[in-house]
C-alpha cells in the first residue's frame, strides 16, 4: 500500500504552541504537566503529542505499508493562517523537517508542504522552495479555497508553481486564513457528525465540481490534483446531477461524463465498500488512491473495505499501490533537472 493522507504531528512546531494564548497550545495542567489542549480533540501530554518516525516505521511494516505520504494534522495547521512572519518560519521549519524525514528514510516517506496562506506569494514562493528538497511532492491546500471557481482564482500562483513542477496539490476539508471554522459550534448536537461528515463530505463535492465542471485546470495539465474521502458525496449525487443536467441543459454534456473525464485524483479514506464501488464506477479506478489518516485503525479500514469491494483484483492494485506510485514518479522524474537548474 502507499498511503497519500497520512496526517503528521511535527514537534517542531512545540515552542509555538507554548508561546499560544489559544487553543490549540502547550500548557501544564493542574498537576503541572505539560499537555496539548486542541479544541475538540481534548488534551495529550506533550510526550505524546507528537509522531514518532520510528513508531511510525513500525505501524507500516506491521500493517505492509511501503509509503506514507504525510501532511499537517488538521488541527496543526493553524500555523499556515499566521501573519507572514510568524507563519514563514514556521512553515519552513516544518518543511525541513518532513523533508529529513523522508532523507532520512529513503523510499519509505513523501510528504505534502505546509505553506504560509495569508500571502499568496510568500506560499508560492515557499511551495517552490519546498519541492527542491528530497521528498516533498507538493502541498497541501484548504478545500475552502477550492468551493467555487471565484474563491479558486486566488490559487492560481500555486497552480503555476505544481504545474512547472510536475507536483501534487493535495485539497483537504479546512479553512482559509479569516474563515469561519467549523461551521457547526461545539455546542450543537452530533456536531462531530455535522462538521466531520455532513459539512466536510458537502465541502468537498462542491470542491470537485469546481475542478471537474469548470475549465479552471485546464491551464495546469502538469500539475496532479488529489482530493480526499472520494471528492465529498459525488459518486452518490452524480446520478441526480445527469437527470438535472438533462431536464434544464439538455444540451450540455453530463455531470458523469466530466466527472471521469477530469484528472483529478480521489482517495478512499475512511469509506467502505460500497461507496468504493461507486467511486470505481464514476471515476474509474485509475483515478483512486489510497488514504488512512496516517493511523492503525485507517489502514486497518482501508485494507478490509477494499479487500470486500467487488471491483475485481486489477482494480484493486491499481488503487493499492499502482496510481499513487505513477503519481510520486512524475514528481521525482522532474525534481532533479528543477533542482540542478536552482
Amino acid at each position: 500500500m502507499i498511503d497519500m493522507h497520512a496526517h503528521w504531528r511535527p514537534a517542531e512546531i512545540a515552542d509555538a504552541l507554548r508561546a499560544r494564548a489559544r487553543e490549540p497550545r502547550i500548557l501544564r495542567n493542574p498537576d503541572g504537566v505539560e499537555v496539548l489542549k486542541s479544541g475538540q480533540m481534548g488534551e495529550a501530554p506533550v510526550a505524546e503529542a507528537f509522531d514518532d518516525v520510528d513508531f511510525h516505521l513500525g505501524r507500516m511494516d506491521r500493517q505492509g505499508v511501503e509509503v506514507s505520504v504525510l501532511s499537517l494534522l488538521g488541527s496543526f495547521c493553524w500555523i499556515e493562517a499566521q501573519p507572514l512572519d510568524v507563519a514563514g518560519p514556521l512553515c519552513r521549519s516544518v518543511n525541513d523537517g518532513l523533508s529529513a524525514i523522508c532523507e532520512a528514510h529513503p523510499g519509505r516517506f513523501a510528504a505534502y508542504a505546509a505553506l504560509p496562506l495569508a500571502d499568496i506569494s510568500a506560499a508560492a514562493a515557499e511551495l517552490d522552495r519546498a519541492l527542491g528538497l528530497p521528498g516533498m511532492i507538493g502541498a497541501q491546500i484548504p478545500g475552502n479555497a477550492f468551493l467555487t471557481r471565484s474563491d479558486a482564482e486566488a490559487m492560481r500562483p500555486l497552480m503555476e508553481v505544481a504545474n512547472r513542477h510536475h507536483a501534487v496539490l493535495f485539497i483537504h476539508h479546512g479553512p482559509r486564513p479569516g474563515d469561519a471554522f467549523p461551521k457547526v459550534a461545539g455546542d450543537t448536537d452530533n456536531s462531530r457528525r455535522r462538521n466531520g461528515t455532513l459539512d466536510m463530505q458537502a465541502s468537498l463535492s462542491s470542491v470537485m465540481v469546481t475542478l471537474s465542471l469548470t475549465d479552471y485546470l485546464a491551464d495546469y495539465p502538469d500539475a496532479m490534483v488529489h482530493v480526499h474521502n472520494l471528492g465529498g458525496n459525488i459518486p452518490y449525487e452524480v446520478e441526480r446531477m445527469d437527470h438535472r443536467c438533462l431536464l434544464d441543459t439538455p444540451n450540455e454534456e453530463l455531470p458523469s461524463s466530466r466527472f471521469r473525464k477530469a484528472k483529478v485524483y480521489v482517495d478512499c479514506n475512511s469509506f467502505g465498500p460500497r461507496a468504493i464501488e461507486a467511486a470505481v464506477s464514476l471515476y474509474g479506478a485509475e483515478r483512486i488512491v489510497c488514504g488512512t489518516d496516517g493511523t492503525e485503525f485507517g489502514v486497518d479500514w482501508t485494507r478490509k473495505a477494499l479487500a470486500e469491494a467487488q471491483i475485481g483484483e486489477e482494480a484493486r492494485e491499481q488503487i493499492l499501490h499502482r496510481n499513487a506510485a505513477a503519481m510520486l514518479a512524475r514528481v521525482a522524474r522532474t525534481a532533479p533537472r528543477e533542482r540542478t537548474a536552482a
